[in-house]
């Protein structure tokens, strides 16, 4: 009985370990969730090498290209393959590449970082994202996040690689 009231009231204690938005400790729990969803996109990225595109009906394909592997790291782009605007003789466009993500994976640690997208997001929303973030705690903390929840769409839709 005693064990039982001491489990209880246990439960009530504040747990100081849960991090507050946008801490160190927040971002190091984004970047495992990176990894997490990276992974279940592409397998291990160390057994990764050159370009791969995944094609989902219904979606743009994604295509993804190691940049550089080392024993512990692993440096990647990930984009979308977006049709140009028609050119004025009724041809297609060049493909565009947005976001144009770079994500650097550390394997021993199992963490996954967007380090940096294209210069100049077109989408109003996303340039607003970039301006807004002042300090560089935040800057990472809206990247990896968009990151996140782009890999989880990215996910929904049915992409893979391998």
């Amino acid at each position: 009985m005693l064990y039982s009231i001491a489990m209880h009231s246990e439960t009530l204690i504040p747990v100081s370990w849960r991090a507050r938005p946008r801490s160190f400790v927040a971002l190091m729990s984004l970047y495992e969730s990176n990894y997490i969803r990276l992974q279940a996109l592409c397998g291990p990225p160390s057994a990764l090498a050159g370009e791969l595109l995944s094609r989902v009906p219904g979606d743009c394909d994604l295509l993804l290209n190691v940049v550089e592997q080392t024993p512990y790291t692993t440096s990647l782009s990930l984009t979308y393959l977006l049709a140009g605007q028609a050119l004025l003789d009724g041809s297609a466009g060049a493909l565009q590449r947005f976001p144009d993500v770079r994500i650097r994976v550390y394997a021993d640690a199992r963490l996954a970082e967007a380090q940096h997208w294209a210069p100049r997001p077109g989408h109003p929303a996303l340039r607003a994202l970039r301006r807004d973030a002042e300090r560089e705690l935040d800057q990472r903390w809206g990247l990896n996040m968009m990151l996140n929840k782009w890999l989880e769409y990215c996910l929904e839709r049915g992409h893979r690689f391998g």
